[in-house]
């Protein structure tokens, strides 16, 4: 369900932040409850806007599912951006750790971007003096991969390179 796209060699990382399986299978669920409505007109009706709104409920969420993207020197979550070069070095936290970056040390102010059924995360803090959010949080299916493209970004947009 997830798409990535990631050459380190350009430092292009896209990942879209899909809804687990068992979380799209429970959206599927308004298919039936749909069919019910038209039951009473006709069948064959029923089933049809059934089978049209459970594959548009499904559409729909992969569609907005919000994209993390490393391109051009960038880092893009969802609708925000920031230059990498504004960014310290990218910090993975996976099991409890990541459970405490997405909960209890999660800073107020920090921008987030965190989807459930998604365990891993990427930190990075903002070193731009003038920027009032300390840090970014981000949900990942691939951590590793992320704060590589970060740091390749970093060393690829240093002044002088």
């Amino acid at each position: 369900m997830q798409k990535h796209t990631q050459n380190i060699g350009e430092g292009v990382y896209r990942e879209r932040l899909t809804p687990s399986l068992w979380i799209l299978v429970s959206a599927a669920v308004v298919a039936p409850m749909a069919s019910l409505v038209f039951v009473p007109i006709d069948t064959t009706v029923a089933l049809i806007a059934g089978l049209a709104v459970g594959v548009a409920v499904v559409a729909l969420m992969i569609a907005g599912s919000p994209v993390i993207e490393v391109r051009d020197g960038t880092l893009r979550a969802g609708r925000a951006r920031i230059e990498v070069h504004h960014l310290a070095d990218p910090r993975v936290d996976e099991g409890e750790d990541a459970r405490l970056a997405r909960g209890a040390r999660l800073a107020r102010d920090s921008w987030h971007l965190i989807r459930g059924g998604i365990d891993a995360t990427v930190t990075v803090d903002v070193v731009d003096p003038n920027d009032p959010t300390p840090s970014w949080v981000m949900s990942t299916r691939t951590p590793d991969r992320l704060a590589a493209a970060i740091r390749h970004a970093q060393v690829r947009s240093t002044p002088g390179r």
